[in-house]
């Protein structure tokens, strides 16, 4: 370029290293869309924090199999397994942020054990990327056939009777939260079980070992239906389709204000580029709108949601605020 093409003020190594950082950003952002693009090339792994035949495996694994046809690449699903779902969410906030390993998060591992745990090995507000909201299930208040109790409202009458000698199985933060509401909220005094998983604690519920359970549809109705235990109440705000005949705590015992559902969502580690994050977005909401997902866990009251990455994170905030509320007035102690 001639001194006299050239604009005034503006050398040639000036031209140079702009005309360098122009070739630099248009390789970026030739890269990103190529990243984009070519993602997924390898298979998914998506860590359950909870057992195998839990709620969240089984919810998982269907989304897993509807998002691998989508996305043409397998979604393997992984149990990492403890600690409320405090080891797989560890797992993944520490993993790669390259949208291979995905976590099935719920309302323990997002929401609550910020106030269950005095210290966690992650920071829970930053370590994760929104991805996709799955959905939400009530859990059923059930209790050993052999309890002297037809009604949720005698058998809060037994436990008054009989301080902390009932007892009551928890293997996962909705199962321990909503087992103290209803305890903090009746004025009764119940005994914890903690198991590693839902099944387990089912077996012992169904074998005497423990008088009450309260558990998501997934484990729970398949037993109250086959009479093997017996269901008092549901733990939303309106009795569920699936049991209609179940009153909700509310109607049970005359309150007003209980309520608690279990929730399940993907999130990314933090990090995670933003093209990757809305393709699985696209994936995982396509596959909740799909009739096999729909079909499959209608009867269990599952009900999906589809949205964005920034409803999620808005929801994330939300609950953690509203768990964090219930677990400070059922009174249960971070470990």
């Amino acid at each position: 370029m001639s001194s006299s093409l050239r604009p005034a003020g503006i050398s040639t190594h000036f031209s140079a290293r702009w005309l360098l950082s122009l070739c630099v950003g248009a390789v970026a952002a030739y890269s990103g869309a190529v990243s984009a693009q070519a993602y997924p090339s390898k298979p998914i792994k998506a860590v359950v924090p909870f057992a195998a035949g839990s709620a969240t495996d089984q919810i998982a694994r269907a989304f897993a199999a509807k998002i691998g046809e989508i996305l043409e690449q397998p979604v393997v699903v992984e149990n990492k397994v403890g600690v409320n779902g405090m080891l797989g969410a560890d797992a993944v906030a520490k993993a790669a942020p390259d949208g291979y390993t995905i976590l099935i998060g719920t309302n323990s591992t997002n929401a609550a054990l910020k106030s269950l745990m005095k210290k966690l090995p992650y920071d829970q507000d930053t370590a994760f990327a929104p991805v996709a909201y799955l959905g939400s299930v009530p859990l059923i208040v059930a209790i050993n056939n052999d309890v002297p109790a037809k009604t949720l409202k005698e058998f809060v009458a037994l436990a008054k009777a009989k301080p902390t000698e009932v007892t009551f199985a928890s293997a996962s933060t909705s199962q321990l939260v909503s087992a103290e509401m209803l305890a903090g909220m009746a004025n009764i005094k119940m005994t914890n079980v903690p198991y590693k998983s839902g099944p387990a604690a089912m077996t012992d519920l169904i074998g005497g070992q423990v008088n009450m359970f309260s558990a998501d549809f997934a484990v729970m109705l398949p037993q109250v239906k086959a009479g093997k235990v017996r269901g008092l109440a549901v733990t939303s705000s309106k009795r569920a389709k699936a049991v209609p005949e179940l009153p909700t705590v509310n109607e049970a015992l005359g309150l007003k204000d209980y309520e608690l559902i279990a929730y399940f969502a993907v999130f990314a580690p933090a990090g995670t580029p933003n093209d990757i994050v809305q393709k699985l977005n696209r994936a995982i909401n396509t596959a909740a709108g799909s009739k096999e997902i729909t079909e499959k866990f209608a009867a269990i009251g599952f009900e999906t949601e589809p949205g964005t990455p920034e409803a999620l994170a808005q929801r994330s905030k939300t609950e953690t605020e509203k768990w964090a509320k219930a677990i400070r007035e059922a009174k249960i102690e971070a470990q």
